[in-house]
């Protein structure tokens, strides 16, 4: 049984794109393989602790071998149970509005806390950073306020931090199986703003179709 994480960094909720387009491509996902499980964190729902002295500390004992401290060891526990949440799904469901041509403060918040050595990723002197999150896949539903397609009066290369940093940091922590939905124009008002959202839908559909397994009559397990 294969299990969906679906990571949600936007605050809107109701008005938001990327959710919307996110739930979508869970519900079609689901409709084709009943069994899935889905798990949903909402970053504006969690209590994020602070990388602070105890997690700084624990980060640099750790690469220089030294025994962690009582607080140290609490610190990084707090750390690995936050990225178990990736290890044990299948597939991660990231829904992402871009903010000031990046990602939400909430989310990067979030990859600064897991993004850690041997949590999400190895190093060895010789063959350098390795990712932990193997045999993965990733569909991430970016929603944008206006266009950054090149062919727009947006520079999309010198504007859009949103895309490239992302699936970089994917990459990096060992997701290489990315697929990608974009929502543009969203504050164009009602019409274009519609229609964009059911656009992505639909390309959100097909690639549930495409990424789903064999449909199977078992019941659907809940989501949380």
């Amino acid at each position: 049984m294969a299990k969906i994480l679906h990571i949600e960094s936007s605050p809107r909720k109701q008005r938001s794109a990327s959710l919307e387009v996110a739930q979508t491509f869970i519900s079609h996902y689901r409709q084709q393989s009943p069994a899935t499980e889905v798990e949903s964190l909402d970053l504006w729902q969690m209590d994020l602790p602070e990388f602070g002295e105890d997690a700084m500390a624990a980060k640099y004992a750790g690469l220089s071998g030294t025994p962690l401290t009582e607080a140290q060891q609490g610190a990084w526990k707090e750390l690995r149970s936050l990225a178990a949440h990736l290890h044990e799904a299948d597939i991660l469901v990231f829904s992402i509005p871009l903010w000031n041509f990046g990602i939400p403060y909430k989310l990067k918040h979030f990859i600064d806390l897991v993004s850690q050595k041997d949590i999400l990723f190895s190093f060895d002197a010789e063959e350098g950073f390795g990712g932990l999150l193997k045999n993965k896949k990733a569909v991430v539903v970016y929603a944008r306020g206006l266009s950054y397609m090149a062919d727009s009066f947006t520079p999309a290369q010198e504007f859009d931090f949103q895309k490239p940093y992302f699936e970089s940091w994917l990459t990096f922590v060992g997701v290489t199986d990315v697929s990608s939905v974009v929502v543009e124009k969203t504050l164009f008002g009602s019409e274009i703003d519609t229609d964009a959202r059911k656009r992505a839908g639909r390309e959100a559909q097909q690639l549930a179709a495409q990424l789903a397994p064999p449909h199977s009559s078992k019941q659907a397990s809940p989501t949380v």
